[in-house]
């Protein structure tokens, strides 16, 4: 809608616009699509044993093996607890870098996930 508006010798065209602080904070957030990325644990590997990813992707691993495993990072960044056949443990990446990690029940199991921002 435009609004025209005299002052005197001076007249004023103006458009009424709703302030962006108007706008809720969480309808901004949930307009925007949660990032995630799924690894398998299947025959004793993680799959696939390296992924890219971008800060703020949360990453789900999942067993499928018989066998109990763990999702345990070189760093001590993150580590879940022994999981059962269907179980799931994610974690969220906020900061670039290279995290590197292990079953610590199998430690031959190795896998990687990269943060690149």
């Amino acid at each position: 809608m435009t609004i025209l508006c005299h002052y005197g010798r001076f007249a004023f065209v103006g458009a009424l616009v709703a302030p962006a602080a108007l706008i809720p904070p969480a309808a901004v957030t949930a307009a925007v699509p949660a990032k995630t990325q799924r690894v398998a644990i299947d025959n004793f590997a993680f799959a696939p044993q390296v992924i890219v990813v971008a800060p703020g992707t949360t990453v789900t691993w999942t067993n499928a093996d018989e066998d109990p495993h763990t999702v345990t990072a070189t760093d001590k960044s993150f580590h879940s607890a022994a999981m059962d056949t269907d179980e799931s443990y994610s974690f969220t990446f906020t900061r670039p870098g290279e995290y590197a990690y292990f079953c610590s029940l199998h430690p031959h199991m190795t896998g990687k996930v990269i943060v690149k921002g």
